[in-house]
C-alpha cells in the first residue's frame, strides 16, 4: 500500500484511526490497521481501482434507471430521441461509442462496405 500511494494511506490512518506518524509504529500493527481500513478509503479505492465508492455508484444507477423509465414515457422516449445522460457514464468516465453508423437500406450498406474493402 505504500508503494502504491503513500499519502493517500498517511490520510486514511490518521482519520479513521488518528495515527498522523504511522512509522513509530511496528510494520506488523500498520499492516494490521491498513487491513482494517473501510473499502471506500482513498487507498482501497486505488488499489482496486474505483474511481467513485460503491455506494455512490449504486445511487447513480437507480437514478439512471428512473430516468430512464420516466424518459420511456415522454413522446422523445417513444421516438428514441433525446436520451438522458446516465450519470454512472459520468462518474466512471465511459465515453459514448460515436463509431455507429447508420444506413436508409441495403444499396447503401453495401456501398459503404465496398468502399471499406477496397472494391471500389
Amino acid at each position: 500500500m505504500i508503494s502504491v500511494d503513500e499519502d493517500a494511506l498517511i490520510c486514511d490512518l490518521a482519520e479513521t484511526y488518528q495515527i498522523y506518524n504511522y512509522r513509530q509504529l511496528p510494520p506488523l500493527s500498520v499492516a494490521v490497521f491498513s487491513l482494517g481500513l473501510r473499502d471506500d478509503s482513498r487507498i482501497k479505492m486505488k488499489l482496486n481501482g474505483q474511481q467513485v465508492p460503491l455506494k455512490i455508484l449504486l445511487l447513480a444507477g437507480i437514478s439512471d434507471k428512473l430516468s430512464t423509465l420516466i424518459w420511456f414515457q415522454t413522446e422523445d422516449g417513444q421516438k428514441g430521441r433525446n436520451r438522458p445522460a446516465m450519470l454512472t457514464d459520468l462518474l466512471t468516465n465511459k465515453e459514448k461509442d460515436n463509431d455507429v453508423i447508420a444506413f436508409h437500406s441495403g444499396e447503401e450498406f453495401e456501398k459503404e462496405r465496398q468502399r471499406l474493402i477496397g472494391g471500389d
